[in-house]
């Protein structure tokens, strides 16, 4: 509960402060990530100027929603419980909220996630083990991105953007997605894919 009111709290802070940006054009945008928009993660992110080729971006979002799967009633349902905050500093070739970019991000977060068949063994990380057991932690970490924007009107852009990076994960394991028994404990190493979003932004 009190990190859904953290969460929350971050979603009404970014929408509070849009008010003060008026007025001031392509100094401020409010945006979405529609990928996260896709699998029912709620999601919010304000980026700023800081200087004419230079922005803060931060972004945060959170799922707390148990996935059911109707197809086959006999499996246990997966779990995807997350949170996520993920500030990021770019840079622009051409002009602010213009074109492309690069970027250095930092992110930590929160997670509970279990049985999901994830049939993948990439850079030190077996996602396959998440069909049988349960993860629950957090993690610290960072990378860099590069990204384009679109733009689809005076107000509206669309942005692409794909990170790499490191996390540091601690985590507790447990036997099955849904029982609550503890089998172990460790910290992993994480490398790979650390951001990715296609953005609908609004700027002002």
């Amino acid at each position: 509960m009190k990190l859904k009111l953290l969460f929350f709290i971050l979603l009404a802070s970014l929408l509070s402060v849009a008010p003060a940006f008026r007025g001031s054009a392509q100094n401020f945008a409010l945006k979405t990530n529609l990928l996260y928009d896709a699998t029912a993660t709620v999601n919010a992110g304000m980026e700023f100027k800081l200087a004419p080729k230079w922005t803060m971006d931060i972004s945060g979002n959170f799922n707390g929603w148990m996935t059911s799967n109707d197809s086959d009633p006999a499996t246990i349902d997966p779990k995807w419980k997350h949170w996520m905050v993920q500030p990021e500093l770019r840079y622009y070739l051409c002009n602010a909220f213009s074109r492309h970019f690069f970027g250095i991000h930092a992110h930590t977060g929160n997670f509970n996630f279990g049985g999901m068949n994830i049939p993948l063994n990439l850079f030190g990380t077996d996602f396959r083990q998440l069909k049988e057991q349960r993860y629950q932690g957090w993690f610290v970490g960072g990378g860099i991105s590069y990204g384009y924007v679109i733009a689809l009107g005076v107000h509206w852009n669309l942005e692409f953007v794909l990170g790499v990076g490191y996390s540091y994960v601690d985590y507790d394991s447990f036997l099955c997605p849904d029982c609550g028994k503890k089998i172990g404990e460790g910290t992993h190493h994480y490398v790979g894919p650390t951001k990715a979003a296609i953005s609908l932004a609004y700027l002002f």
